[in-house]
């Protein structure tokens, strides 16, 4: 396992791509995404081949099956799982969604966002607490996209996780094409979300792709990331520095040097960045 530091733009680790990195020496990456829910579920992938990974390439863990907004008992089992296979590969971190799935009785497919009140902002944060008190770290908590927006909101989604990170003492990982999907669904202004979240607690970028859905757009992770998406990004990193940033595919996933093509121009955007504050310093 590596103990280099997470920057740059890295990749998420798909189940297609696993046997071209493993078999490919030159292949140079800052740091990879795990998606731990593909490597616990039986008939998943093992922990040899991502401990074989990870003696290559830094990597951090991303979930999706913990449920950190639901009402039901906190999976501690599954925590433990992660934190176990997290610990063994030498993970930099771990992240979650600021939504629910369910409950004990009943489970959806899907990443369901919270109604934006001071009592929701109390248990989530609660929860995640919890979650960092099991794991011996903050963790990274993550936007999610949204399709209709609930009656009782008392705030907009940007306090919202403020307000969640601030109580919790946690991390953000700021989805850039979730906050884009959520703004066009809902007409609502992408810029006043990115303002409204804490800069100083984005430790980590995701970037995706969206399907347009005639009157919606759906966050399927199933295209390259729009011009959108890259703009806002760009401003983004423009005013808050780079943040290190993930391309992340789930479903149609592209060839790995498809993938590799779209990472570069974050990379791009990100050495571009780098070179611009370095001339405006020496200016200064």
């Amino acid at each position: 396992m590596l103990a280099t530091a997470i920057a740059g733009a890295g990749i998420g680790l798909r189940t297609p791509h696993v046997q071209q990195i493993l078999a490919d020496d030159s292949l140079e990456l800052p740091w990879l995404e795990v998606l731990v829910d593909n490597w616990l579920v039986d008939g998943g992938l093992n922990q040899h081949l991502l401990n074989r990974i990870s003696e290559r390439f830094p990597l951090v863990f991303h979930s999706v099956g913990l449920s950190l907004g639901g009402a039901n008992t906190l999976d501690v089992e599954y925590l433990n799982k992660i934190k176990s296979l997290k610990q063994a590969c030498g993970g930099h971190w771990y992240s979650e969604h600021a939504s629910f799935s369910g409950n004990d009785n009943f489970k959806v497919a899907d990443l369901l966002p919270l109604p934006y009140t001071a009592e929701a902002v109390m248990h989530i944060s609660n929860r995640i607490k919890q979650t960092q008190d099991i794991m011996g770290e903050r963790i990274l908590l993550e936007n999610v996209s949204t399709y209709m927006s609930c009656q009782h909101n008392e705030l907009s989604e940007g306090e919202f996780i403020a307000a969640i990170a601030e109580e919790a003492d946690c991390y953000l990982l700021l989805d850039v094409n979730n906050a884009f999907v959520t703004s066009v669904n809902l007409d609502q202004q992408l810029q006043s979300f990115l303002d409204a979240v804490p800069a100083k607690r984005v430790k980590q970028i995701h970037l995706a792709g969206f399907h347009q859905k005639g009157d919606y757009l759906l966050d399927a992770h199933n295209h390259p990331v729009d011009p959108q998406v890259w703009n806002a990004y760009q401003r983004y990193i423009q005013l808050n520095g780079n943040i290190p940033t993930m391309i992340e595919w789930d479903s149609e996933i592209p060839s790995l040097n498809r993938l590799l093509q779209e990472r570069q121009i974050a990379a791009d955007m990100m050495q571009l960045n780098a070179t611009s504050s370095t001339s405006v310093d020496r200016c200064a």
